[in-house]
């Protein structure tokens, strides 16, 4: 059950629960359980032999139907990418230099969700990132083209917190704080567990999937979280940079190799770090953050 949770890009727990809506739908066990793995019952082989061509037909339905959709309207080109404010300037680089091109874009919270859709070709090229010391599930045939070898994480509080006026942030000094986190995030809370435990401090962990509540309890000074340097504050909140940048990412471009021609993924990429240098560059808390680290990650918006 883990491995095929990885595979499907899916929790271990959903899967668990899919599977079981499938079989009171079908009226019987599919799967016996045991420590040594699952295996199909005698109605579970029924139904896989039976199962196995339709799913077969259908892959190759949907692959006709969207060949024959570029066929009809032209060339296509499908992204994914992970919330970031370098999106729309990707977009904005891209359709002036493919005018012609029908580009369509998925959004999505989690980077595995994303690289299982590029794997399953339902996507083309898919910006993800990638928490410190939790690598994401990378299926077969999909590779990675690193952007940021090391993003910090920062963070944003409420405006009138004491902490606020200070230019970089102890984690000791939110350790009473609630900490907003998305669980359908990849390993994000998981991760700021793992840099409070570091630091002999014990979190609040307050899950919450809806932004704007988010930003509200934030601006109210009800919680505090993480988001990424290029983020723009929300009225009534500051974004502030973690001391020793005890939070880390690492953003790459994704594909799968021979998918779209060399040149066309070079430029993919090109317009990206330049989507993303653009943001960096305007975005106040990070500039300065860019400029007293030296300009580690990206030289061209570093020091004067």
């Amino acid at each position: 059950m883990r491995k095929a949770a990885v595979q499907l890009g899916m929790t271990q727990p959903s899967l668990t629960t899919q599977l079981r809506r499938i079989e009171t739908a079908i009226g019987g066990l599919l799967f016996t359980r045991g420590q040594t793995g699952s295996r199909p019952t005698p109605l579970g082989h029924s139904v896989l032999s039976r199962a196995r061509p339709i799913v077969a037909e259908m892959a190759a339905l949907v692959t006709a139907a969207r060949e024959a959709a570029v066929g009809v309207g032209g060339v296509r080109l499908r992204l994914g990418s992970i919330g970031s404010r370098a999106v729309t300037g990707w977009l904005s680089r891209i359709h002036e230099r493919l005018p012609e091109t029908e580009t369509t874009i998925h959004i999505e919270v989690s980077s595995n969700t994303l690289l299982q859709l590029l794997a399953t070709n339902q996507l083309d090229v898919a910006f993800v990132h990638e928490a410190e010391g939790f690598p994401l599930h990378v299926p077969p045939g999909v590779e990675r083209r690193v952007l940021i070898a090391r993003e910090p994480r920062f963070v944003a509080l409420s405006s009138a917190h004491a902490a606020a006026s200070r230019e970089v942030i102890h984690l000791a000094q939110l350790a009473q704080e609630a900490w907003i986190v998305d669980p359908t995030a990849d390993d994000e809370a998981t991760a700021l567990r793992r840099a409070f435990t570091a630091a002999g401090l014990d979190p609040r962990l307050v899950h919450v999937r809806d932004t704007t509540t988010a930003a509200e309890l934030v601006a109210s000074g009800e919680a505090v979280r993480c988001c990424q340097p290029t983020a723009d504050p929300t009225p009534g909140t500051v974004i502030r940079p973690l001391y020793g940048d005890p939070l880390t990412t690492q953003l790459s471009l994704a594909c799968r190799p021979g998918s779209l021609p060399l040149v066309e993924l070079d430029a993919l990429f090109a317009d990206l770090m330049d989507a993303y240098v653009a943001v960096s560059g305007r975005n106040t808390a990070y500039r300065a953050w860019l400029d007293r680290h030296g300009s580690p990650l990206l030289p061209s918006v570093g020091s004067h």
